[in-house]
């Protein structure tokens, strides 16, 4: 994630801070407003999918994406202003879940070796994939087709 993103999170928790404090309760609704994220993302989902037939489809795939990004910003905001750092909490997590996979060796095809520039940066080529060290990646498309088909026509 680049300077900007770390930046972002520091700044919004710092006006949080300003505006609402940083008492026990105010953390409390910072981690809450983590779900209420979720459920935004949610949602739009169920918007994307045309799940409630009252509504039928209101979101498209880049709503779902920007709100599932609204889920992360807002848990690395909650992560800070618990007084961590939330870009080393983050990067300790993914070397768990790295580690995790890489010991899996049917799972560990593409899993970038800690420490390379692969675990931190992947530049995507459309197919596999190169990571930034100029290692090879697999990436996995999401078919959305399904998802995506009125409600009726995934019934038949």
């Amino acid at each position: 994630m680049g300077d900007v993103i770390w930046a972002t999170v520091r700044a919004t928790r710092a006006w949080l801070d300003q505006a609402n404090g940083a008492d026990r309760h105010e953390l409390t609704c910072r981690i809450l407003k983590v779900t209420e994220e979720a459920g935004e993302a949610a949602g739009a989902w169920i918007g994307l999918t045309g799940q409630n037939p009252r509504k039928g489809v209101t979101h498209d795939l880049d709503d779902v994406a920007g709100e599932l990004a609204d889920v992360a910003l807002t848990a690395l905001v909650a992560i800070e202003s618990l007084g961590l750092d939330a870009h080393g909490v983050l990067a300790a997590r993914a070397d768990r879940v790295r580690a995790r996979l890489a010991a899996r060796p049917d799972w560990s095809r593409g899993v970038p070796a800690a420490g390379t520039a692969a675990a931190g940066g992947i530049v995507e080529d459309g197919e596999g994939g190169v990571a930034a060290d100029g290692g090879a990646y697999a990436t996995a498309a999401v078919d959305v087709t399904e998802a995506t088909r009125p409600r009726d026509a995934r019934r038949r």
